[in-house]
Order: structure tokens, then sequence, then C-alpha cells
């Protein structure tokens, strides 16, 4: 057992008088129970020694001039023993010498001369026992956060090792996707359709909110009149806005921002930087890389990550913190599809020129954006079960079984005979296939 344990199954008392003087020791005995206080007498210093192993006290009142043993010796092996007890020292002499030895050599906390006035004596009793107290407390409250804080270490700790972890596979992927598809490397789109398909088969992230983001991103980007290769950069930026919730534990995205706890919403708006590292290998996506970096940036400045404000936010950035945040509030409304796209609209614009830019909240309501419906699939794949194939229709991605096993390659052409084939294995299984369609 430690010594920090011993010293709290100690028995606990205020104060400790130590005086060879037995009317001295009674008077302060006297002092003590008339006040309501806790008090033990000994008349010996070796025998006080030995009681600072048995008790805890509070404070200790020691006289100075005993047989044998100083009250500066005495207080100086106590403070050894019981190191945050309080120390009083009782003097009859006017020394300056001897008070200081007790200062230096005991450390002592107080003095009172002999003989002593009462109430002063009990004003530095008492102070001395709230200011044990509260050493004390605050030993239990640093142990706490201490404890505390070790918790939150491991807990952060766990959190990076498993984020590293998911973030270094799908890296380990999509470094596999780009020498697969070293022929399309200089057609962004291709690269994009691939990774976007890792967020539709993903059951805690909507696609079409994704989807809707992007194409949104195309509306603002049109209306600002800005070259095709900024709108198409606007919607791929779109398309990939939560890649970076891949890497992470899915309680962190499976429900709304407002309802994660406040270490879960720190990790959560790490999501950018996450993307920004698993898009890294695709140097041609720098661009779109650096738009979802900096996606939680404000207009007005103190935004996430940099804190960046204005013109120094990229653009591309600006337009997806718009269209992903009108959308945010579109889910908030349970209205009809038209006045939740005027809730929308009103929420953005009542933050038009602190949270957005007010040409883009301008442009995006000039867009026509109630009366927008989408019109295209993210690159040229649809994502469909084995319920809605149909004759002729190009397989985009292989097709595999629970064990890896490959039941159909990419580039296959359904025929009557594969579709049946392919629909009696979905009948078997607990939930339909995700079929990726190349469209025509």
């Amino acid at each position: 057992m430690d010594q920090l344990s011993k010293k709290n199954e100690l028995q606990t008392v205020q104060v400790l008088c130590v005086d060879d003087d037995e009317i001295v020791l009674r008077s302060l005995s006297r002092l003590a129970k008339n006040n309501q206080l806790s008090a033990i007498t000994c008349d010996s210093p070796d025998n006080a020694l030995k009681l600072l192993t048995q008790y805890e006290f509070d404070v200790i009142i020691c006289d100075m001039r005993m047989p044998k043993m100083t009250g500066a010796e005495f207080l100086e092996q106590a403070q050894k023993l019981a190191p945050d007890t309080q120390r009083i020292l009782l003097t009859g002499y006017a020394d300056i010498e001897t008070t200081l030895a007790a200062v230096n050599q005991g450390q002592i906390h107080g003095y009172i001369q002999k003989p002593w006035q009462n109430d002063l004596l009990l004003r530095s009793i008492v102070g001395s026992i709230e200011k044990y107290q509260l050493k004390k407390q605050n030993k239990l409250l640093q142990e706490q956060v201490n404890k505390h804080n070790t918790a939150l270490k491991e807990l952060n700790n766990s959190l990076e090792q498993r984020v590293e972890k998911r973030t270094k596979q799908i890296k380990q992927v999509l470094k596999q996707l780009e020498t697969a598809n070293a022929h399309e490397i200089n057609e962004h789109r291709s690269t994009v359709e691939l990774l976007y398909n890792f967020i539709n088969a993903n059951p805690y992230l909507d696609s079409n909110k994704a989807q809707n983001i992007a194409n949104t991103c195309t509306l603002i980007a049109k209306q600002l009149q800005l070259p095709d290769k900024n709108v198409e950069m606007a919607s791929m930026a779109g398309y990939l806005a939560q890649i970076g919730l891949l890497a992470m534990d899915p309680e962190l995205y499976k429900k709304p921002v407002h309802q994660l706890t406040e270490q879960q919403r720190k990790i959560f708006y790490t999501h950018p930087s996450t993307a920004q590292l698993m898009l890294m290998p695709a140097t041609h996506l720098h661009d779109v890389s650096d738009a979802i970096y900096h996606q939680y940036e404000r207009f007005k400045g103190n935004g996430l990550p940099k804190g960046l404000r204005g013109n120094d936010i990229p653009l591309s950035a600006l337009i997806l913190a718009l269209a992903r945040d009108y959308w945010e509030a579109y889910e908030q409304s349970n209205a009809t599809a038209e006045q939740r796209h005027q809730h929308a609209l009103d929420t953005v614009k009542m933050y038009s020129g602190n949270f957005y830019h007010p040409k883009l909240v301008k442009a995006l309501d000039a867009s026509g954006i109630a009366n927008f419906k989408q019109q295209s699939q993210v690159g040229s794949m649809q994502i469909i079960n084995a319920q809605a194939l149909k004759q002729n229709m190009i397989l985009g991605h292989a097709i595999h079984s629970h064990a890896g096993i490959m039941l159909l390659p990419k580039g296959h052409v359904f025929s009557i005979k594969s579709i049946e084939k392919l629909q009696q294995l979905e009948s078997k299984k607990p939930s339909p296939f995700r079929i990726m369609i190349k469209s025509t």
C-alpha cells in the first residue's frame, strides 16, 4: 500500500498541541474544546512524531523551547511526515534569531508569542485549518482532473489510431484505383466517380445529399459565369465533401452534428483534414481537395481550420459551404418541397456577409434553386438492385459474393439469362445487391 493510501486511512484530528508544560497544554485543549475543535495534546516531541504517523492533523501548535528537541527541530521533522499540515510556533522569547531559525528550519506558517491572546490564537488556528482543507481539496480535484485527462488522452489515442487505420486503408484503395484506371488519369470525373461510390455504398451517408450539393455548386458557379474548369471543380467538391467521414466512426455522422457531444463535434470537424490526406495521392484533384479542406471557413473569419476570411478562402470552398448548408437547412424542414426550399434560402440569407459571401448568396437566389430538379448522376454511374436490371445494361464494376468470389466482371452486358440468375441470388440475400450500371 502506498503512502497516499495510508494517509487517506488515518483518522483526522484538527489540532495537535505539543508542549512540555502541562498547564499550557490544558489551556490549549480548553480553547479548542470551547470552540468545537478536535485536539490532541502531547508533552513530548518524540511522542508527537509518532502521533503524526497515526493521525492526520490540520494544524500543529508547538512550543519553541522543549527539552531534548527545540520546536524548530520538531517542526522540521514534522514537515517531512506531514508536509501540508500547517505549523504554528509558540514562543516566549523575543529573540529574532531564534524565530528566524524556526521559520527557515521548521518552515512554520505562523508564530504566536506567549502569553497569547485567545482571540488572536483562535483566528490563527481557524485560518490554518481552512488553508489545510483548501490544499487537501485542491489535491483531490487535481487527482480527478489528472484521471479524466488520462482517460481523455487514451480515448483520443484510440480514435486517432482508428482514423489512421481507416485512412490508410482508403488511401491504399485509392492508389489501386488510380493504377487500375491509369488510362483515365486526366479525366477527373472518373476518379470522383470511383470515390463517390464509396459514399454511395455507406449506409450512414446520404449519396442523394452529396448529389444535391454537387448540383447546387454547379448552379452557383454557372450563375457567377465561372470558367467551365471552375464549374467542374465546384461540382466535384460537392460530390466528395463527405469523403473524409468514411475514415471515422459512424457514431460521429449517423446523427445530426448538434446531437454530438463537444468532444465528438471536435473530432467530426476534422473530416475535411482527413479528406485532404485521403486525396493526396490524386494529385490532379488538388484544387478539389483544397475546397473540401476549407469548407468550414467563414466569410467574416473565425471558421475552421485556419480562420481565413474574405478572398483568402478558396472560391470553391465558399461555394461548397453555401450549397452544403442550404441542403442541411432544407432537410430540417418538414413542409412541402417549395416551402422547404424557401426555408433553406431564408436561412442562408440570414448569414449572408457573415458565414457566406454575399455575391454567392445572390447567385444562389437568382439560380432558381427552388425549381431545380436533379438532372445528372455523378460520372456515368447509377446504382440499382437486381430487380431493376434491364437487358443490354453494362456493369460498371464487378459484382462479388459475400465470400469474395466474382459473380460478374466489370463491363458485362446483361442478358435475360444473367439478369434472372442475379435476381435469384438476390432473393436469397438479406439485402438487395447494389449494382453499379454504366449509363449509355
